[in-house]
């Protein structure tokens, strides 16, 4: 019993990195899409209890989607200088103990949504397993894979709309679309830093796909991203709180510009990371303008 309990301990930290627990920015931009959902569904008045199952939920299935993906990459991520010390590559995981850790992941949290009560929401969980099951090998044969994590990475924008109002509407789709092309753009900015060690193992991305239009493609995509997320914002009423969030992402767009226009990989890298912001920028608009609503109400 001891030894087992010392195995499993020692090798907790793997499964850990594995998840990419010590790096949250996958966590966070797959949230903040989830949390506009969430206070567009609600008008600003989500449930409680279903905003911290989203979270636990995100939590859990950017975890689990991380192991996969580094699963399917085993081969190539030796190749990889950001990648080869990650523990499949680095062969202190074993593919078992991988899918193992996947099937657990996936399992709590698909048990955390059934105290939800909703059979809408349990019907989208399968495609929402299938599309974050999936992604890794789109790198094999889709000219922009990061189109299709994109939708990965927002289907909880239906599944929050699914769960609070028994309907996706087409707001909630034209969201879908606008992370969709917020994820083209900040992964291209991360497929950038990579795009010399693909080229030679054979992976496809954005970056490669794009060529020397990379930064051009990357603020386009900002702008359509901006466009459809305003598009929502007029279709809900939403007043100068929200606009003033999406002023800033929109700053803070032009401020990737002057990272990635020379291509320096750290900067390009440090460009994907501050994606954080805006995402969080935009989430704090729409708090903002539904609280100068919602205290309108009374």
């Amino acid at each position: 019993m001891t030894a087992t309990h010392f195995s499993l301990k020692e090798r907790l930290p793997l499964y850990l990195r594995l998840m990419r627990l010590d790096k949250p920015i996958g966590i966070l931009l797959l949230l903040w899409p989830t949390l506009w959902a969430l206070w567009f569904s609600s008008q600003g008045r989500p449930d409680w209890g279903v905003v911290f199952v989203f979270v636990c939920g995100t939590v859990l299935m950017r975890s689990a989607g991380c192991v996969i993906n580094d699963l399917a990459d085993r081969d190539f991520d030796p190749h990889v200088a950001r990648t080869k010390a990650r523990p499949l590559a680095a062969g202190l995981v074993s593919s078992r103990e991988a899918l193992v850790l996947f099937a657990v992941l996936s399992i709590v949290a698909f048990l955390l949504i059934l105290p939800l009560r909703s059979f809408y929401l349990l019907a989208l969980s399968v495609p929402a397993l299938f599309l974050a099951a999936s992604y890794p090998l789109t790198k094999r044969f889709l000219a922009i894979p990061q189109a299709y994590l994109g939708v990965a990475f927002g289907f909880g924008i239906p599944m929050a709309f699914a769960v609070q109002l028994d309907a996706i509407p087409l707001s909630a789709w034209l969201l879908l679309l606008a992370n969709v092309f917020w994820a083209i753009a900040y992964d291209t900015e991360y497929a950038m830093v990579d795009r010399a060690d693909d080229l030679k193992i054979g992976i496809r991305t954005s970056a490669i796909t794009f060529g020397r239009y990379d930064v051009v493609a990357v603020m386009a995509c900002y702008a359509a991203a901006f466009g459809l997320i305003g598009w929502v914002g007029a279709q809900y009423g939403m007043g100068g709180g929200f606009y003033l969030g999406l002023g800033v992402a929109v700053v803070l767009a032009g401020y990737h510009f002057t990272l990635i226009r020379e291509r320096d990989t750290v900067r390009c890298f440090r460009a994907f990371l501050h994606n954080n912001w805006v995402g969080a920028s935009i989430f704090a608009g729409i708090v903002l303008d539904y609280l100068r609503m919602n205290a309108l109400l009374f």
